[in-house]
């Protein structure tokens, strides 16, 4: 064992961004559904790079899932992609199939 090892102990508690520094919450994709109206739902993406266009991306998944969706700018959470349905699972599928999204970036909420 090293000194650094001996001198501070291990907190199990700590934060892992603290420990490791590398894992970042920044760099996921979240896929989140919100319930509305009755039995209606909706998407949404949240996490998208800068570098991608956003609007773009939608006009593309508005085609291939064949529903209606919007861009909405937040200050907190920057640009999120709103979509009409559950589309969680197949929005995972379009990401890493279009070369977006690794599978292991990408994090599915909701029930």
């Amino acid at each position: 064992m090293s000194e650094l090892d001996l001198n501070s102990p291990f907190d199990p508690f700590a934060d892992v961004e603290e420990e490791k520094g590398s894992v970042n919450t920044a760099n996921y994709f979240h896929l989140r559904i919100q319930q509305r109206n009755g039995r209606k739902t909706l998407t949404t993406l949240q996490g998208l790079p800068k570098e991608i266009d956003s609007k773009r991306l939608l006009k593309a998944v508005k085609k291939a899932f064949a529903c209606n969706g919007t861009v909405v700018d937040d200050e907190e959470h920057g640009e999120i992609i709103q979509m009409q349905g559950d589309q969680r699972v197949k929005m995972a599928e379009f990401l890493v199939s279009e070369g977006i999204a690794k599978k292991s970036n990408i994090k599915i909420h909701g029930f």
